[in-house]
């Protein structure tokens, strides 16, 4: 199965031109401590609805004594993830959804083609395909030094703290009651 066109050419990419750090990540996603898979935004282009972003993993991210002990490589989910929260800074940033928070609702289509180790730059490159009221559809491309490394869709959807906080008491409640 070919892969589909690119975004962007990695190569026109500057990851040295920052336009958020992780302080102003932080206004726009909840995420923090080990959950932030972003380190800057680097491009955006609401024309297009094109933003680029990426982490830089360091020796201390939470995955590398588990998996794999002695080979660690960034797990799948967790590249998902970093492309889910770069998807929700764009969305969240431009108000396209009229919730304070966006979660995610899903993935399509999504393929690893290499693997990501500890002192890489992991650039994510999403572009926004459709925004509903209820949904949010975003294409994305992940590379390593150029190399493209994963690839898919995202499905987001809008979340409020209040109700994610009512869920959780309640589930947790429950729990309790059948201990």
């Amino acid at each position: 199965m070919p892969k589909k066109p690119l975004i962007l050419d990695p190569a026109e990419i500057d990851t040295s031109r920052v336009i958020a750090d992780i302080e102003e990540i932080r206004k726009y996603n909840p995420q923090r401590y080990e959950m932030e898979q972003l380190t800057a935004i680097c491009y955006e282009d609401p024309e297009r609805a094109i933003c680029v972003g990426y982490k830089d993993l360091g020796p201390d991210e939470f995955w590398i004594r588990g998996h794999f002990p002695g080979m660690p490589i960034m797990p799948g989910v967790i590249m998902c993830e970093a492309a889910a929260q770069l998807a929700s800074y764009y969305t969240m940033k431009y108000k396209l959804m009229k919730s304070p928070m966006v979660g995610f609702g899903g993935l399509q289509d999504v393929r690893f083609r290499g693997v990501v180790r500890p002192g890489e730059r992991f650039v994510i490159v999403a572009r926004l395909l459709k925004v509903r009221s209820t949904m949010m559809t975003c294409e994305f491309q992940c590379f390593v030094r150029q190399n493209l490394v994963c690839e898919g869709v995202i499905l987001g959807v809008p979340l409020s703290p209040e109700a994610v906080r009512a869920d959780s008491g309640s589930e947790s409640s429950s729990q309790s009651q059948s201990s």
